[in-house]
């Protein structure tokens, strides 16, 4: 089997899964308890929170952890919004997020009054900082904007847009979960004020997710109880996901470089191949800027789900776009935000490729991938009888 949707999760790094291991059994104190196991368990979760504030360029009392990153996004939105309320009732965003920001956005609206301005993308899914500017009105508390697309790999202008809106006195977030393992994550460079990272997109554990939230953010907590993390996310400490999130980050962001340029280069040789081997395969989202190891495609003449399905009998594993909304029937909103065609829209195929994909992997993908379309187009055609 040939795994191919990296974009969805990552196989546990082991150096990571090491680093977690004692915590599971003789290290597995309560991080609140006075005594010397709670003691040992705090000590970890201070080494991991100062780990991952290293690397993001911040303080340790900005980092927040959370049980992932829709947690995250959660968070950053809705405490926010009911945080400020009395500054403001208007929300920024795009499209094409994760659904993690879009309900939330819509029940905001939808139960609070807040009003929500969703700034297009063009073909590419990439979104103009000048459109978010003009979005702006004297009302507007927060902008949210996605570092990278989880369906189509796009890299959106983050910095430009964290710019502007500093200079209007406006919160800036950005749902980082997609780039965190291959991007740069310095959150003074990219100027935001909130940042949200999930570990197993870059071969950490699942159900772990960090928040930066910059010093002075008002935010209304949105769980409650006692005081662990400030009390900014109340519940007992994660303690070995937390080191295991740490761990992970420092490995992705350590070795990014290494690894994103052979991520480059065999999805180049992944794309060049597809596109000659399937006739009228489009590739989605921006040509060059995107997640390194990130394709997608439309595919006419056949059907997302049905060659995600065909493609795993034949020994490979890809998806459709977001694993959040697999089996949905509904057509991709982010391709749909681009200007795609419904009926375009349901060929979509999202081919993620990871550190650990050998070329000779690559290779093999490059024979059962167009072969198994091929079975797909043909059996179409017959059942319609053309």
């Amino acid at each position: 089997m040939i795994y191919l949707d990296h974009s969805a999760t990552t196989p546990v790094d082991p150096r990571v899964r090491d680093a977690m291991l004692p915590y599971f059994t003789e290290l597995f104190g309560n991080p609140s308890s006075l005594h010397r196991y709670g003691q040992h368990a705090l000590a970890a979760v201070d080494d991991a929170r100062q780990t991952v504030a290293d690397i993001l360029g911040a303080h340790v009392r900005e980092i927040v952890f959370t049980g992932n990153g829709t947690e995250a996004n959660n968070l950053a939105l809705r405490g926010v919004a009911l945080g400020n309320r009395t500054r403001g009732n208007h929300i920024i965003t795009t499209p094409i997020e994760h659904h993690a920001i879009l309900r939330t956005c819509e029940q905001l609206e939808r139960e609070f009054g807040f009003e929500i301005t969703y700034v297009p993308v063009n073909r590419h899914g990439v979104v103009n900082p000048d459109d978010v500017a003009r979005a702006i009105t004297d009302r507007t508390i927060l902008i949210s904007v996605m570092y990278a697309n989880n369906e189509i790999g796009a890299v959106e202008p983050i910095a430009e847009i964290g710019k502007l809106a500093r200079a209007r006195g406006i919160y800036f977030h950005t749902d980082a979960v997609q780039a965190g393992g291959y991007l740069n994550v310095d959150v003074n460079a990219l100027n935001v004020d909130m940042m949200s990272l999930g570990s197993h997109k870059f071969h950490g554990p699942k159900g772990v997710g960090v928040l930066y939230l910059r010093n002075g953010v008002k935010i209304l907590p949105t769980q409650t109880g006692g005081n662990q993390e400030r009390g900014r996310r109340a519940g007992t400490e994660n303690v070995p996901y937390l080191v295991g999130f740490a761990k992970a980050l420092e490995i992705a962001q350590s070795e990014r470089d290494t690894h994103n340029a052979k991520l480059r280069e065999n999805r180049a040789r992944l794309v060049d191949g597809l596109l000659e081997a399937i006739p009228g395969a489009e590739l989605t989202g921006h040509p060059t800027e995107r997640l390194p190891g990130h394709s997608s495609f439309v595919i006419p003449g056949a059907v997302g789900d049905e060659m995600v399905f065909a493609l795993d009998l034949a020994g490979v594993a890809v998806s459709t776009g977001s694993a959040c909304t697999a089996g949905s029937p509904e057509p991709s909103h982010v391709l749909a935000a681009m200007g795609y065609a419904p009926e375009l829209a349901r060929g979509a195929l999202r081919i993620t490729l990871g550190r650990e994909n050998t070329d000779a992997e690559i290779d093999a993908a490059l024979r059962l991938i167009p072969q198994t379309i091929a079975r797909i187009r043909q059996s179409a055609s017959q059942h319609s009888g053309t």
